[in-house]
C-alpha cells in the first residue's frame, strides 16, 4: 500500500549482494483489515520457493497442536513466514548442477551413453539453453548443446520438467546418483552465478561435468501444484534472496 511507504522505515539498508532491503510495520486495524479482505477475494495461493520449507513448518505445526492439544489457533507454530507476489512479476531462474565424476566411464563411454537420450551438439563457447527440453553441458573443456529426443518426452507435470529429465535419463542411469538430496557427488548452483561460475568449478575445482539448466516455466510450476504434486528439490531460483532472518523469533522451548 503506497501510504505505508510515507511511514517512518523499521529499517533501511544494502546488503553485501547490493540488493536494498527497507521495512515498514503495518500496525493500522483498518489497514490489516482492507489486506484481510483483498485476499479473502484470493481462490489460491502456490508456493513457488520454499515448498518443502514449507511441508516442515506444517509438519512442526502439528507436532506441536499434538503436544500442547487444548491450543487455542494463535500461537506461533500455527504460522509461517511467507512472502508474496504477483506471478507477473515473478522471474524463475535457472538452477544447474554439478557432478563430481562420470561414474567411472571415459569421456567417450559418457558421451555414447548420453548420446542415446539426448541430441548432442558440441559448441564453440558456452551458452543457456533456449527452450524446454535443452540443456547445455560443459564436459572436458568442451560446451556441448543438449535437446531431449522425443520418444523421451512425458506431459506428466513433474516428469515433464527438464530437471527431471535429467535426473530421470541421465543423472540417476548414467551417472548413479539416484538420491540428489543426499549424494555428495552432486552439487547445484543458482543460475544467478552464470556459466563461467560453472566452467570454473569444472575447471579449476575438479568437478567433472556442468548442466546449465532451461529455467523452469511458472505454468509449469502451476500445473505440478494443481496436481496435488511436489517440486523436484532445487528445480528453481529466485533472486533477490530476501533477508527473511530479520523477521525470525524463537518457539517457545
Amino acid at each position: 500500500m503506497p501510504a505505508q511507504k510515507k511511514r517512518e522505515l523499521m529499517f533501511d539498508f544494502r546488503s553485501e549482494d547490493g540488493i536494498g532491503h527497507r521495512g515498514w510495520r503495518m500496525d493500522d486495524s483498518s489497514d490489516i483489515i482492507e489486506i484481510c479482505e483483498a485476499f479473502a477475494g484470493i481462490d489460491r495461493i502456490y508456493i513457488a520457493d520454499g515448498h518443502h520449507r514449507a511441508a516442515s513448518a506444517v509438519r512442526v505445526g502439528l507436532q506441536r497442536r499434538a503436544k500442547y492439544p487444548d491450543y487455542g489457533g494463535d500461537e506461533d507454530f500455527n504460522y509461517f513466514l511467507s512472502v508474496l507476489f504477483p506471478d507477473d512479476e515473478l522471474m524463475i531462474m535457472d538452477y544447474n548442477r554439478l557432478v563430481k565424476d562420470l561414474n567411472g566411464l571415459s569421456v567417450p563411454e559418457f558421451l555414447k551413453h548420453t548420446g542415446e537420450v539426448f541430441e548432442i551438439t558440441p559448441c564453440e563457447c558456452g551458452k543457456k539453453p533456449e527452450k524446454k527440453g535443452c540443456i547445455t553441458m560443459y564436459l572436458d573443456s568442451q560446451w556441448y548443446h543438449l535437446e531431449l529426443k522425443s520418444q523421451y518426452g512425458s506431459t506428466d507435470p513433474v516428469l515433464g520438467l527438464d530437471v527431471s529429465v535429467l535426473q530421470t535419463h541421465l543423472i540417476g542411469p548414467i551417472l548413479d546418483i539416484q538420491d540428489p538430496k543426499r549424494n555428495r557427488r552432486i552439487d547445484f548452483v543458482g543460475g544467478i552465478r552464470g556459466l563461467e561460475e560453472l566452467k570454473r568449478r569444472v575447471d579449476e575445482e575438479g568437478w567433472a561435468v556442468a548442466f546449465a539448466m532451461y529455467p523452469t516455466l511458472i505454468g509449469e510450476l502451476f500445473a505440478v501444484a494443481d496436481a496435488g504434486l511436489l517440486m523436484p528439490p532445487k528445480s528453481t531460483w529466485f533472486e533477490p534472496k530476501l533477508r527473511s532472518e530479520l523477521f525470525l523469533h524463537l518457539f517457545e522451548r
